[in-house]
């Protein structure tokens, strides 16, 4: 009789353990679809609007003179992760910029961006920014306009702080490979 409860109470305590086992494929049930990447890296250049707010604060902590617009050069590391050819993508982006060249400045800039682009190549984006500014969330939104291989993407982005807004337009260019 003991032998026959110890049995009983091993089938109903593996019962549970057995019912949270990996299920197997099959006929009835599908296999995601394997997700692909592309890198779309490349040359980033534009402009950054800063308010008169943010320009006094820069220029108290760097010790610089500036203008209220700033160059920007840098490179976007993005990464691309789509299943199927014509439905979105995400995104997942590095944008790191030296800002202020024009005007014999240096003033870093970072942004990691994940996002979605479109089929037809509308994309948005959120994420941390760190600049000379200061830290805040990006929030940014742009087309990509494709000729062969060749992106040319066409990007609008805002850091809203309590300094007032930095608005930042942005191009450049990427081969698909």
């Amino acid at each position: 009789m003991k032998r026959l409860l110890f049995v009983a109470s091993l089938v109903l305590v593996s019962s549970p353990l057995f019912a949270q086992s990996i299920p197997r494929t099959t006929e009835f049930q599908q296999v995601p679809p394997v997700a692909r990447t592309v890198s779309l890296a490349g040359p980033r250049f534009g402009i950054t609007l800063l308010t008169d707010q943010m320009v006094t604060k820069i220029e108290k902590d760097a010790g610089v003179s500036l203008n209220n617009g700033i160059s920007q050069f840098g490179w976007q590391f993005e990464k691309q992760f789509y299943a199927k050819g014509d439905g979105p993508t995400v995104l997942n982006e590095w944008v790191v910029l030296a800002g202020g060249l024009d005007q014999g400045v240096f003033l870093p800039s970072m942004s990691w961006l994940v996002g979605v682009r479109t089929h037809e190549g509308a994309e948005f984006g959120i994420g941390p920014n760190v600049s000379a500014g200061g830290v805040g969330l990006v929030l940014a939104a742009g087309m990509t306009l494709r000729a062969g291989v060749l992106n040319v993407p066409m990007n609008f982005a805002v850091v809203p702080s309590r300094l007032g807004p930095r608005v930042s337009v942005l191009t450049g260019f990427t081969l698909r490979h």
